[in-house]
């Protein structure tokens, strides 16, 4: 196992080391970015299969929230290793069932953002002056990319409905959290994960947060009749519970474009419980409780 990167923070630098380690160690996985963020750090997708028509695992869309990222790659790693030695994951033959499945797992679509929340403004490179003009402690409280806009606010779905709840709110424009962009898909990570959508038409796609134990499956008109049927099965499995989220999170997320754009099932699964940060003393956990869960999501 990847022992040392899972007892540290997931920066890049661990987490390039902790893909290349995978990528050595398992031939069939295939590591490669499917874009930039906004400081140029490569968003980086880890494949199992054939990536066209693959389920989709997304992480780190938040900066605090940088605990998901080490939860997909734990799954990975796990996923890998069954994969290889004929083994099970959580009583599941994996060979068997997934011979006509494929995944992929992109850990961290806001990596800027996890760098801002682990390492502080500095981080932020060019963009440091407008983080310190924004927060004075951003370990504790940026979600957002080095430009303060949310990703899971950026995306067009319902986007005059959101830009409408955001004044409401006081929040006009950049912001540790919750201001979603002069325009719908304006930022290069945004960009980078709908780009890949439309490219290689994943079957279904779960936007992995933290947290709150909850199951997100609804968007509007276009979602699928069998989504809430899955959302049951993976609160079955995990004990989470499937609801919808509040008034500030309903529009123009990554599910919600997703379902939007492709009338395909699209989740939100909000990991554990506390208060994000969630710390790395929680990892076990939590992984404890979502492995099935992840498993059966990723033959649905």
């Amino acid at each position: 196992m990847l022992l040392t990167f899972y007892k540290n923070p997931p920066g890049c630098e661990n987490t390039c080391a902790a893909l290349q380690a995978l990528r050595e160690r398992y031939k069939r996985l295939k590591v490669f970015p499917i874009g930039k963020s906004l400081l140029g750090r490569e968003i980086q997708a880890l494949c199992i299969g054939n990536p066209t028509g693959a389920t989709l695992f997304v992480g780190g869309v938040h900066g605090l929230e940088w605990l998901t990222g080490m939860l997909l790659i734990r799954f990975c790693e796990e996923l890998l290793n069954a994969l290889e030695c004929g083994g099970k994951v959580s009583e599941i033959d994996v060979r068997r069932a997934m011979q006509n499945r494929s995944l992929i797992i992109v850990p961290a679509l806001n990596p800027d953002g996890t760098e801002i929340a682990l390492c502080g403004s500095c981080a932020a490179r060019e963009f440091a002056p407008l983080v310190n003009s924004l927060t004075c402690d951003p370990c504790r409280t940026w979600q957002a990319n080095a430009r303060g806009v949310d990703l899971n606010h950026n995306f067009d779905a319902g986007w005059k409905i959101t830009k409408e709840m955001e004044t409401r709110a006081g929040i006009t424009g950049p912001a540790p959290t919750r201001y979603g962009g002069e325009h719908p898909h304006s930022e290069p990570e945004s960009i980078a994960i709908t780009t890949f959508c439309m490219a290689y038409q994943p079957r279904a796609l779960y936007a992995i947060h933290s947290q709150g134990e909850e199951i997100y499956y609804y968007y509007g008109e276009h979602t699928p009749s069998r989504s809430k049927m899955m959302a049951q099965i993976l609160a079955s499995s995990s004990g989470y519970d499937v609801t919808r989220p509040a008034e500030m999170a309903s529009h123009g997320g990554l599910k919600d474009w997703f379902i939007e754009k492709f009338r395909r099932p699209g989740f939100t699964i909000e990991v554990g419980r506390g208060k994000n940060p969630l710390g790395l003393g929680e990892l076990d956990r939590i992984y404890k409780k979502t492995e099935e869960m992840f498993m059966i999501a990723a033959l649905l």
